[in-house]
This record gives structure tokens, C-alpha cells and sequence, in this order.
């Protein structure tokens, strides 16, 4: 008995497959490829362009991209918002449309957040050498410029026959869909290949449903965490971003609520307890809060749930100071849960915590640690209404109080999107999360230019949320193509574009340093060659009138108040311009080390002295075995 097949092009069949694929989890199915962005070259317009023309949009949604890049990071957002349940695919060209990817693909894998790259790929017949866009390796002839993706992906093929696409598209989805190996996933597609034919079984077009699994901790394992938990005296969890993956956050407020031990988190953890909970400390390590930061040094027992650990948040290696610290990871990827030399629990999230909860039944931390905490919580509050605070409604806003006024205009749904700059540092210390999805900084790999798109990703996941990407001007020059996506698209997306001239972030960055803010302003040439003069007389704001963007500028605080109101109401894409003064609160000052080295040796004062208190803050790193 013959199988039935279907002939069609390896492009369509692609396209075909991808529309059929699902996941599931807790009873509730998602399209696994929501859809495709798309720029189109001779590398892929007459493959994969052709067969997401032939499908049409029931079938395959297309979105026109500007950037490659760009159309990564709106899927790496659209991908985050849902839990990455729901991923989308992107398709280039090959040569530059193809290595614009390796940024999106780098912060996408770091993040262990889902998307599919379908860069084109040098004829596998080879009619002609070389191509147009050809890489020529001299050595290695197989090489093409797409393989700069394989370092960043976490899962790499090359289609060079039709028949091979079966296994590799299986594969494919099998690592999107795993919550421990999810990642950036690329498919090097072959112009040729794109365009064969072949006699399809029609079994590869089936529905499928993926399955993503929440496994429960080993026995031995939970028993040796529970018994470390119930001896320590001052534990305190740290929760990372795979509590939002897990949608763990009910289960982390019921142990949280039953045992008393407090929670401090990291930029991708930040919301997994709402900001006015009792035991939620803000933010931890370099850009952390007083309280979660002298909770930290002190703490015998540290908890992380659905942490990297990266060096923001261990302060690298400063942190965690007591002598006998010990660690208990829960994460689902082994790799991480190993960190630290730490007790394991490899699991999900939220299965997890619902077993320590179990396993802690009448068991409380001591009051008095729950007052000690409670008042440096009220303590740091008191931080965060100066940092807004703004008795002078006509005055020009300082960048605090610029999180303060849209504090104050925001829903608990609204979702704020920032990557990059002295943003970050902010967020991480002030921000009142009030919801799991309202605080969204991607700081795995803290890429400038992801803001604008992502807020695109985010808009498209969730249609009826407001959606804020912040951005300084020097994030903003990196990369505001997709402001002409979100017009095209009818998204109301809200920029709040900051003017500080310059690289703000790096600029106080290289002063503690000793690099004297060398390079890092927006400024003429001043005559000694410095890039000392006047500010640059650069208009963002018309820029971003001029991508279609309805423009708010805003000189004062209440100028200010009201421009973000008017975007929040709005339903077109929306930007808030404001330049930012000096006059005013400001962030509190950093309450953990962040290592970054100093020259040795140096002629300047100021590196001489950077080197100095380099090397008194860096003794007191530690390695945790």
C-alpha cells in the first residue's frame, strides 16, 4: 500500500509544517510558529517568500521587518509575553541579511527564550563559484557565512537535500518547545533547496502538539533541599526569570506566604512577587536594593529559583558574603542548577516550589528576621519616593522622576520594555513591578535597539495591553527601523525616548574606571580634540515624527504627566520626547561591585586611583565550592 505524499517545494512544505505545530501545557494549546517576519533578498524571495505568498495569511501571518536584527527581538518579545508557549520564525537572505541575525540569535539563546531563523543559505548544487555574497573559505569549502549562527543557536542545520528537511524540522521543534534547551534555532536553507520539489508524505503535515513538560524534583534531591531550608536560620530566595517562564508566581507567593523567606530578584525574576508583598526585596546584587544586598552578604541558605546567577547578580562573587553560605538551585536546565556548587533541584519552577512547599509544612522563619527584613523594605521604599518625588511640577524632569510620572500613569497590565543604558540600573532599584509581564528588561545580553522592536513582539502576543519601550537617545540611534513596522501594523506601541546626549551608562561607567568619560558623549569636537564642545544639534523627536510616530514633547514634569497619559489613550504608535535634566533626584547609588578591570598601570591620576579601588573591592571575591 502506497503512502500518500504531496509534491511541493521544500520552502512550502516548510511553511506547510510550521503551520501545524503546537504546544501544550497545563490543558492549553498554542501555535507553536505564530508567524514569520521577513526581509527578502535573492536568497529567499523566490523560496520561502513564494511559499508564504501561496499559504497566505490564515495559513502563515507574515510581518515586514526593516532590520534582521530587529525582527529577532520582536519575536524574542512577542515569545517572552507568552511564556515561550509561542515562538515566531524569521526568514533573510543570505550574506549581511543572514549575519544580521547573530546578535538576535545571541540574545535569544542567552535569554532561553524561543525563536527560528531561516537565514537562505549558497546554492548546495554550486552552478556557479562564487556566488554573489559568497564567504570563500580557502580551507573549508562547506563553510558558509551562516555558520557564524552555530556558536549562538541552540540548534544547527543545514538543509542540503529536500528529504533532509523531515528530520531537521522534527529536530527543530523539539528544541523550541523544550523549556531546558529552548533557544535561538536556525535552519540554513540553501537557494536551491528552497526551490526543489519533492513527493512529501502527507503524515509530515499532520498536527502535531509538543508537549512541554513540567517535571517534578527527584525524591532524594527535595528531601536533602528541605532539610537545608528548615536548618538555615537566614535564607533567602532568589528568583530569576524561569519563575515567569513556569508561571510559578502563585507558587512562589504560597511558600513565600507560609514560610517567611523573603524574595529578592533578578532583572529577568523582577515581578515574580508583586512590589507591595512583604517579603518582596526589589532587585538584587550590582543594581539591587539596600535590603535585598545586606540581606545577601548575610544569608546561610540562598534559594535560586530559575536563575543564571550572572555577575550583576552575584556581584561578581561579592555578595554573598558568609562564610558558610550554601546554595539550593531550582532550574530546569541542569547546566544552571549546578552554579555555585549549590544542592540541586532539577525541575520545573512551579512543581517545584509546590513540592518544598509540602515538604516545609509548619515550618516559619524566625520573626525577628522577618522584622529585620520588613523594615529595610520600608526603609528603601522611602528611597524610591524620593528617587520620584517632583515638588516642582515645572521643572525639567531628572530620569528618575521620569520612571516616577509613568509610575504614575501606568495599569497593573501596562508592560515596560528596557535593555540597555543607565535605564537598567534604575529599573532594577526603583521600579514598582505590579504584575509577572509589567517588568520586561531583557539584561541577559543588555543589547541596545531591542526596546522598540520587542514592544512590536509584546503588542502582537498581547493586542489590548499598553505596551512602553524606554529608550535614551543613544539606544535610540542603534536601531529604530521597526518604529515604520509598528506604523505599518496599526500597533500603539509607546516610546518614552530620553535625550541625555550621549552614552550616559558608560560614561559614569568609564569615570569610575578611570577612563574619564572618554568617548562616550554626544558633543562637536572641542579644540583639543575632544568630543568636549556643545551638544549635537540632533532632533530624535522629528526623527521619529518623520517614521510615523504621533510625537509628545514634554519639557516638565507635568508636561510630562500629561504626554504619557495622552500616549497610554492613545491607538497609534506614540512617542514621549523629553530631555532629561540633572537638577533633581537621582537613582541611589550602586549598593553592590560589579568587576570591571582596571589598567595596571597608568599614567593619568585618575586610572591610578580606579586601579586602587579596584583592587581593595575585588579582595572580597570568593569562589563558592
Amino acid at each position: 500500500m502506497s503512502t500518500p505524499t504531496r509534491r511541493l517545494t521544500v520552502a512550502q512544505a516548510l511553511v506547510r509544517f510550521l503551520s501545524v505545530q503546537y504546544t501544550e501545557r497545563d490543558g492549553v494549546r498554542h501555535r507553536l510558529i505564530a508567524g514569520t517576519w521577513g526581509i527578502f533578498g535573492h536568497g529567499n524571495v523566490a523560496g520561502i517568500g513564494q511559499a508564504l505568498l501561496e499559504a497566505g495569511e490564515d495559513t502563515m501571518p507574515f510581518h515586514q521587518g526593516r532590520n534582521e536584527q530587529a525582527m529577532v527581538h520582536a519575536a524574542v518579545g512577542h515569545a517572552r509575553q507568552l511564556d515561550r508557549l509561542s515562538a515566531q520564525a524569521v526568514t533573510t537572505s543570505i550574506g549581511p541579511g543572514a549575519t544580521n541575525l547573530v546578535t538576535g540569535a545571541a540574545l535569544a539563546t542567552i535569554n532561553r527564550i524561543p525563536v527560528l531563523l531561516l537565514p537562505g543559505d549558497y546554492f548546495a548544487t554550486r552552478p556557479a563559484d562564487p556566488l554573489l555574497q559568497q564567504l570563500e573559505h580557502p580551507t573549508q569549502a562547506d563553510v558558509s557565512v551562516n555558520d557564524t549562527l552555530r556558536p549562538v543557536s541552540r540548534h544547527f542545520d543545514r538543509v542540503t537535500r529536500p528529504e533532509s528537511l523531515i528530520p531537521s524540522a522534527l529536530n527543530a521543534m523539539r528544541v523550541l518547545a523544550d523549556p531546558a534547551e529552548t533557544g535561538a534555532v536556525t535552519l540554513a536553507l540553501p537557494q536551491d533547496v528552497q526551490a526543489e520539489a519533492y513527493d512529501w508524505p502527507e503524515e509530515f503535515f499532520a498536527e502535531r502538539v509538543w508537549h512541554v513538560r513540567r517535571p517534578a524534583p527527584d525524591p532524594l534531591e527535595l528531601a536533602e533541599a528541605v532539610r537545608a531550608v528548615r536548618a538555615a536560620e537566614r535564607p533567602l530566595i532568589v528568583a530569576g526569570g524561569g519563575v515567569h517562564h513556569s508561571r510559578a508566581e502563585e507558587a512562589l507567593k504560597a511558600l513565600v506566604d507560609a514560610t517567611g523567606i523573603p524574595v529578592a530578584s533578578t532583572q529577568a525574576g523582577k515581578g515574580s512577587l508583586r512590589h507591595d508583598h512583604p517579603a518582596d526585596l526589589g532587585g538584587i546584587g550590582h543594581t539591587g536594593t539596600a535590603v535585598s544586598d545586606d540581606l545577601a552578604r548575610t544569608a546561610d541558605l540562598v534559594i535560586g529559583v530559575g536563575t543564571r546567577y550572572t555577575d550583576f547578580t552575584t556581584a561578581s562573587g561579592t555578595l554573598f558574603r558568609n562564610p558558610d553560605v550554601r546554595f539550593v538551585n531550582l532550574n530546569i536546565a541542569a547546566f544552571d542548577a549546578h552554579k555555585l556548587a549549590a544542592r540541586t533541584l532539577v525541575c520545573d519552577a512551579r512543581t517545584g516550589l509546590q513540592a518544598l512547599l509540602g515538604g516545609l509544612a509548619d515550618h516559619r522563619v524566625d520573626s525577628r528576621y522577618e522584622a529585620e527584613y520588613r523594615v529595610g523594605k520600608e526603609r528603601w521604599e522611602r528611597v524610591v519616593e524620593a528617587a520620584y518625588a517632583a515638588d516642582d511640577e515645572s521643572a525639567v524632569p531628572t530620569q528618575t522622576q521620569v520612571l516616577g510620572a509613568l509610575d504614575a500613569v501606568v495599569g497593573d497590565d501596562d508592560v515596560v520594555i528596557n535593555a540597555a543604558g543607565s535605564l537598567p540600573g534604575d529599573l532594577h532599584k526603583l521600579w514598582r513591578a505590579r504584575s509577572p509581564r509589567q517588568y520586561h528588561l531583557e539584561y541577559g545580553y543588555s543589547c541596545m535597539g531591542y526596546e522598540i522592536p520587542a514592544a512590536i513582539g509584546v503588542q502582537q502576543a498581547t493586542p489590548d495591553t499598553p505596551v512602553w519601550a524606554l529608550v535614551g537617545d543613544g539606544t535610540y540611534l542603534m536601531m529604530p527601523t521597526e518604529i515604520v513596522t509598528a506604523v505599518q501594523e496599526g500597533l500603539p506601541v509607546n516610546l518614552v525616548l530620553l535625550q541625555n546626549h550621549g552614552y550616559a551608562s558608560i560614561g559614569g561607567l568609564s569615570e569610575s574606571v578611570g577612563g574619564e568619560r572618554f568617548g562616550t558623549a554626544y558633543r562637536y569636537r572641542a579644540a583639543d580634540g575632544t568630543f568636549t564642545g556643545a551638544p549635537l544639534p540632533v532632533d530624535l523627536a522629528a526623527n521619529a515624527g518623520s517614521l510615523g510616530m504621533d510625537v509628545l514633547r514634554a519639557k516638565t514634569v507635568r508636561e510630562l504627566r500629561e504626554a504619557l497619559t495622552t500616549a497610554r489613550a492613545s491607538d497609534r504608535p506614540t512617542c514621549v520626547y523629553v530631555e532629561t535634566g540633572t537638577a533633581g533626584p537621582a537613582a541611589p547609588p550602586a549598593e553592590a561591585w560589579w568587576d570591571v578591570p582596571v589598567a595596571e598601570t597608568a599614567s593619568r591620576e585618575a586610572a591610578v586611583q580606579a586601579r586602587e579601588e579596584y583592587d581593595r573591592l575585588s579582595a572580597d571575591r570568593r569562589r563558592h565550592l
